[in-house]
């Protein structure tokens, strides 16, 4: 048995919270009218993922309703139907709807955790809950030793991550890091952390979150993770989808710094192109427009995916939206 099933072992045993035990066996108990015939998992929520992760993702804590039904996080809700469908066109997940624990969900070079591991009440855990739980993600931390950026679904999570790093002795990075949607911040630590706003309903039906900007999230991590050989054709689909994402963004001018400069220096690039062993030149010293227009092309080629969409320079080529680039068949 590794150590991240003892892990989660230890954590669905926990009870060290009155408030929150009571209130997750009072929902189990209890339910609601369309979950009648469903049987509660009732208990705390362990983190759900691959152990050789190098993407970490941190909420803020089960939902009533959802992982506290189902046993498993963002699992049966709405915030759970908005991230797995993200995952999925990013490349980290198998399929785009995550409905049970035994529903074939795989995630692909990343891991999902929480601040918190039992549903609270009303959605907001107290300090002190918060504290007990933290040892738990502390521990995922020490075991998770590939991961190499962390995605924090709202500024409690965001917040919540530091603090279980400052408490591992991994210090207090210097300029504190701000929360804000779509920054990146390289820890020295080696993690670049990635804010985004929490796919919860309150922030989606509003429009404060979008799933364009849901999605540009999961294409800036998968522009900061390290060069490694591609095996999976979805996992080539995600960096296809990244790609066109980031290249929208880099346009828009929305892209932060340090996100352009991964972009610009071709790290992507390379990612993209390992599969068939190919790698991407050194660009000119050309204007930033051309750079970028002409990036794909002299990585890959003209069958590169986001070559086909947007052309050479000078020009504009459609592709087939229905078929797969050549390089991924």
């Amino acid at each position: 048995m590794s150590r991240l099933n003892v892990l989660e072992q230890t954590i669905t045993a926990c009870r060290h919270c009155p408030r929150l035990v009571a209130h997750r066996e009072q929902v189990a108990h209890v339910k609601i009218r369309r979950f009648r015939d469903c049987d509660y998992w009732g208990r705390p929520v362990p983190g759900f993922g691959s152990s050789r992760a190098r993407l970490l993702i941190v909420g803020l804590a089960p939902a009533a309703h959802g992982g506290n039904r189902t046993g498993r996080m963002f699992t049966g809700d709405r915030s759970g139907d908005w991230l797995y469908r993200a995952l999925h066109r990013a490349g980290f997940a198998s399929q785009p709807h995550s409905i049970s624990r035994t529903d074939g969900m795989r995630l692909h070079d990343c891991y999902i955790t929480a601040t918190v591991r039992c549903a609270p009440p009303g959605n907001k855990p107290l300090p002190e809950e918060f504290n007990r739980c933290r040892p738990f993600l502390m521990e995922e931390l020490r075991l998770l030793r590939r991961v190499r950026v962390v995605v924090a679904l709202g500024k409690i999570a965001f917040e919540g991550y530091l603090k279980a790093c400052r408490e591992l002795g991994y210090g207090r990075p210097h300029p504190r890091p701000a929360f804000g949607h779509g920054t990146a911040h390289p820890l020295p630590w080696g993690v670049m952390l990635i804010g985004s706003y929490h796919p919860s309903q309150q922030n989606t039906f509003t429009g404060r979150l979008t799933a364009p900007m849901l999605d540009a999230i999961f294409a800036k991590a998968r522009l900061h993770l390290p060069p490694q050989p591609i095996k999976n054709k979805k996992i080539h689909h995600g960096y296809s989808e990244a790609i066109r994402i980031l290249m929208r963004e880099r346009e828009s001018g929305s892209l932060d710094a340090a996100s352009r400069e991964a972009f610009e220096t071709g790290r992507i690039w390379r990612d993209g192109a390992s599969r068939a062993g190919e790698t991407r030149p050194a660009m000119p010293a050309v204007h930033e427009d051309a750079r970028l227009e002409q990036g794909c092309a002299r990585a890959r080629g003209p069958n590169c995916h986001a070559t086909q969409e947007y052309g050479r320079p000078g020009g504009h080529v459609e592709r087939d939206r229905t078929a797969p680039p050549r390089f991924l068949r």
